[in-house]
C-alpha cells in the first residue's frame, strides 16, 4: 500500500546583493563612467600596468615603475580599442609618478576628487587590468591614511592603504571615491603586498611642477561672503567666494576680461570658496590649458576663459 504525499513546494527567494537597488545601479554608473579614462601602459608586447587621463589633450598618470625599464616610449591602448605611442616626459621615481603624452584630443577625463578630505571608512573601488584582464573593478574600504618612507635618506611620501585587491596591472590605476573621482593612483611597490595609492593632490601637485614654479594669474583676490541679494540665491550655499581687488595690465586675468569686484565661484567645473581651492583646481590642469570660469558680476552669473600663465619660483 503506497501513501501519496502532496507537498507545496515554494520557490527559492531571488538572491540579491544586500544593497539597494538604486545604490547598485548609482554604483554601476559611476563605475561605467570612470572606465572610458583608464588606460593599459604596455611596451607593444604585453599589459604591464595601467594609467588615468588626466588632461583631454592626452596627458596620462601612471607609476614610475610601471615605466622604468623600457625607455621612454611606449604604448598605450585606450578602452576603446585605439592604440597611441605614448611618450615619458615627466619621472619622479622618490613618489613613483610618471607623465606620459600621446598626440590626441578631446579624450574622456577621469574627475579628480580632493584626495585631503579622505576618511579612513569610505567606500573606495580600483579600476585595472590586473594580470592582462582589462577593466577589471575591486571594491574595499580605506584603512589608513599617512606617510611612508620611500628613500634611504629618509625622505617620505603621503599615501592611502585601503583592503582592494590589486594585481600585477593595476599599478597606476586610479583609486575612485563613491563619486568616482579619482583620489588615488595605485602603486603596489610602496606597500609589498598592500594595496597602497597616493593620494590625487600629490599627483596633481607634482604634475603642476608646483615645488617649483607657480601659477600666475595677474590679479588679488579676498574671500567674500555670497549673499542670495547679489545672486539670486543660487550660489549663496556656498558661503563665500573670491572677490577680485587687483587686475594687473596685460595679464591673463585682464586677457580673459575678468573685471574688478567679480566674484569667483567656480573654476574648471569646480566650485571655489577660498584662495586655497581655487589654487587646487588650477594645479589640476595642464601647463597650456585653458580654464573654464563662473563668476558673479553685479546680480549676473557670467562665466569667462582664462589661459594658465606659469612662473618660476622667486620670479
Amino acid at each position: 500500500m503506497t501513501t501519496e504525499i502532496e507537498a507545496e513546494i515554494s520557490p527559492l527567494p531571488e538572491r540579491t546583493s544586500g544593497l539597494p537597488d538604486s545604490f547598485s545601479a548609482e554604483t554601476v554608473a559611476i563605475l561605467n563612467g570612470a572606465r572610458p579614462g583608464v588606460v593599459q601602459v604596455h611596451s607593444g608586447k604585453r599589459g604591464i600596468g595601467a594609467g588615468v587621463i588626466w588632461h583631454a589633450n592626452g596627458t596620462i598618470i601612471t607609476n614610475n615603475h610601471v615605466v622604468a625599464n623600457g625607455g621612454d616610449s611606449f604604448m598605450v591602448t585606450l578602452p576603446d580599442g585605439r592604440d597611441f605611442k605614448a611618450r615619458v616626459t615627466s619621472r619622479n621615481p622618490i613618489l613613483d609618478l610618471a607623465a606620459l603624452k600621446i598626440e590626441a584630443q578631446d579624450l574622456p577625463v577621469v574627475p579628480v576628487g580632493d584626495s585631503s578630505r579622505l576618511r579612513v571608512g569610505e567606500l573606495v573601488f580600483a579600476v585595472g587590468h590586473p594580470l592582462g584582464e582589462r577593466d577589471v573593478v575591486t571594491v574595499g574600504i580605506v584603512s589608513g591614511l599617512g606617510t611612508v618612507k620611500v628613500s634611504r635618506d629618509g625622505q617620505t611620501s603621503q599615501y592611502i592603504r585601503s583592503d582592494v585587491r590589486l594585481a600585477p596591472g593595476n599599478s597606476g590605476g586610479p583609486l575612485l571615491n563613491a563619486q568616482g573621482e579619482v583620489i588615488g593612483i595605485n602603486a603596489m611597490i610602496f606597500g609589498g603586498d598592500l594595496s597602497v595609492a597616493i593620494p590625487s593632490h600629490v599627483a596633481s601637485n607634482w604634475l603642476a611642477g608646483v615645488a617649483n614654479r607657480r601659477v600666475y594669474l595677474g590679479l588679488g583676490v579676498k574671500q567674500v561672503k555670497i549673499s542670495t541679494q547679489n545672486n539670486g540665491g543660487e550660489w549663496a550655499k556656498l558661503g563665500t567666494g573670491l572677490k577680485i581687488t587687483t587686475i594687473v595690465a596685460g595679464g591673463p586675468a585682464a586677457k580673459a576680461g575678468l573685471q574688478v569686484d567679480d566674484v569667483l565661484i567656480e573654476v574648471a567645473g569646480k566650485q571655489i570658496a577660498d584662495p586655497k581651492g581655487l589654487m587646487s583646481s588650477l594645479a589640476q590642469n595642464d601647463t597650456n590649458d585653458t580654464v573654464e570660469l563662473k563668476l558673479l558680476r553685479g546680480d549676473n552669473i557670467q562665466s569667462a576663459r582664462l589661459k594658465m600663465e606659469w612662473r618660476e619660483l622667486g620670479a
